[in-house]
């Protein structure tokens, strides 16, 4: 059907549904082929077959094998003509058979809906797959279930209202309108297979595996698009449950979908408990697995987040070292010439000497007077200039930001409870902001003497891996010498983290030795980096070591 269009709508489809899984739909047919009689259609009823992802194509069953539907012929041109079902699933990459609505007792369709489709056979229009498709066709059609058919001026007029500019839809609410529109017109309660070919018993379908297409919602990132996806996959799971209640299905299916809803079901309620939260960490790309192992409170999170302007101005105090960066470049290089003649001048360039100077030479008396102006560089000669561009390279040298944080989070034990919940929410802030600029972070949680835990931001370690990381504690003593020890070993070794700036998140309880505060203050003049504290219970305590103290 869509041969002349694929690439287009292949572009569309992905921009509007990137990522998205076709977990229900194979469910669905597995099931649908495995433990639910075929069927074979009837005149009128309402036909699709899956095609790829959320696509579908719909059409007709008039008689005799033969299916009315839109098929397109060109760039924009379609035509309503017949296919067989293997003309009619022929682009389907999910299974080549075809749904036909039914109720309870078999298929259903009406002898009005199989005229109108035979009618509109031969018919040409602009088909613009954004604007209208071949599901409105079909919907269309079913419609005629309850209209006078003798006229064909009512066709021509119903067929001039499809091609007519519609809203923009998803294609997957479209095929849920002609649903809708047979079960209104023709009872049709119920979708199942016509195995037209007979294939079935010799190529039965594969069972999906059940617990992997449950972990994928589970590790999708909580936003607004995958949430959109997860709870359209629900709406259908749902209504495919209640299709299949008054059916034999085996009870071990039936589990494995009630478990499937329960996991969507689960996922759905846990974004809106935690979306604000969500909305103040944007880039994180949180999933569900991630907030369910998390035992932080969340809505408390977000409250603490909610006014972070303290927080941007710290991300942006930090690491405002500049480091310059040399780069050549391919350019036109300008060199001077001589190619031009500007003016006259005095020089001892004979190549280039006027003429009224060779007077002098005509005459032995005068010609001392030339030779004297020579050695003088004193004769009259053209003075040229001008030029020339030539292919060369140019060193260029820019300011690069490079803003890199090492951060040094307390987690000892008179950290727990607020001040510790401070400390996460203030690390996932900063964490959201530098990975917005592209700068790097480590991490390091520390204890009481030699207690010490690290965690890099990556490509590969990303905030949901920092999530999980900061469910760790130490929960003993605090000694800051270890971890101030480790980040200034990261500025120094890693090439990274040049020019790094060290944040100290705390409550400020632990005093450094005079000795090592010496050597710190050494260690920070050689590396070129500040150190920022960040006070989280409320007490503002002066330090001899940080460069700025904050209360949070």
């Amino acid at each position: 059907m869509l041969n002349a269009v694929y690439d287009t709508l292949n572009c569309l489809y992905n921009m509007r549904k990137a990522n998205f899984s076709i977990v229900v739909k194979a469910i669905k047919y597995f099931v649908d082929s495995t433990f639910r009689d075929s069927i074979i259609p009837v005149p009128g009823s309402a036909l699709y077959c899956d095609l790829w992802v959320a696509i579908e194509h719909s059409g007709i069953y008039v008689d005799d094998g033969k299916i009315s539907n839109i098929i397109v012929d060109g760039i924009a041109e379609s035509s309503v003509s017949y296919s067989d079902a293997a003309d009619f699933t022929s682009k389907s990459t999910l299974g080549r058979k075809i749904y036909v609505s039914c109720n309870k007792y078999g298929a259903v369709g009406h002898s009005s809906v199989a005229h109108g489709a035979d009618l509109h056979i031969g018919e040409r229009a602009f088909y613009g797959l954004v604007f209208k498709n071949c599901h409105q066709f079909s919907a269309k059609c079913v419609n005629y279930a309850d209209q006078m058919m003798q006229d064909s001026s009512f066709i021509e007029k119903g067929f001039s209202a499809i091609t007519s500019l519609v809203p923009i839809e998803t294609w997957e609410p479209t095929l849920a309108d002609l649903k809708d529109t047979a079960r209104k017109q023709l009872g049709a309660t119920k979708w199942r297979l016509w195995d037209w070919d007979n294939s079935l018993a010799k190529n039965p379908v594969a069972e999906p595996d059940w617990p992997t297409q449950e972990q994928y919602f589970q590790h999708l990132p909580l936003n607004e698009k995958n949430i959109e996806l997860i709870r359209s996959e629900l709406n259908e799971l749902q209504d495919y449950q209640s299709e299949l209640e008054d059916e034999n299905i085996p009870q071990h299916i039936t589990k494995k979908l009630t478990s499937l809803n329960g996991t969507l079901t689960q996922i759905s309620d846990k974004y809106e408990e935690v979306k604000e939260f969500l909305a103040k960490c944007p880039d994180a790309d949180f999933s569900y697995t991630d907030i369910i192992n998390s035992q932080d409170d969340f809505t408390a999170l977000a409250r603490l987040l909610h006014d972070n302007q303290r927080i941007k101005d710290l991300a942006h105090k930090m690491g405002r070292i500049y480091i310059s960066e040399e780069k050549k470049k391919a350019t036109k290089i300008p060199e001077a010439s001589k190619n031009e003649v500007h003016g006259t001048h005095r020089s001892n360039d004979l190549m280039r000497m006027l003429p009224s100077e060779l007077v002098n030479l005509e005459d032995e008396t005068l010609e001392v007077l030339f030779y004297a102006r020579l050695l003088e560089h004193n004769l009259l000669t053209y003075e040229l200039q001008g030029v020339t561009y030539i292919n060369g390279e140019e060193q260029q040298t820019s300011q690069k930001r490079t803003g890199p944080v090492v951060a040094c989070l307390d987690t000892s034990g008179s950290m727990a409870g607020a001040p510790l919940l401070k400390a996460k929410a203030l690390l996932l802030a900063i964490a959201n902001i530098l990975k917005q600029e592209q700068r790097s972070l480590h991490v390091l949680l520390f204890g009481s003497n030699g207690e010490l835990k690290e965690f890099s931001m990556n490509e590969v370690n990303n905030s949901s891996g920092l999530l999980s990381f900061l469910q760790q504690s130490f929960g003993g003593g605090t000694d800051f010498e270890t971890p101030l020890k480790r980040a200034l070993e990261i500025i120094k070794n890693d090439e990274d983290f040049i020019k790094a700036d060290i944040l100290m998140i705390s409550d400020g309880d632990c005093i450094l030795s005079t000795e090592f505060i010496g050597s710190l203050d050494t260690e920070k003049n050689l590396l070129d980096c500040s150190i920022y504290s960040v006070l989280c219970d409320g007490k503002r305590v002066e330090d001899n070591f940080s460069d700025e103290i904050i209360l949070l």
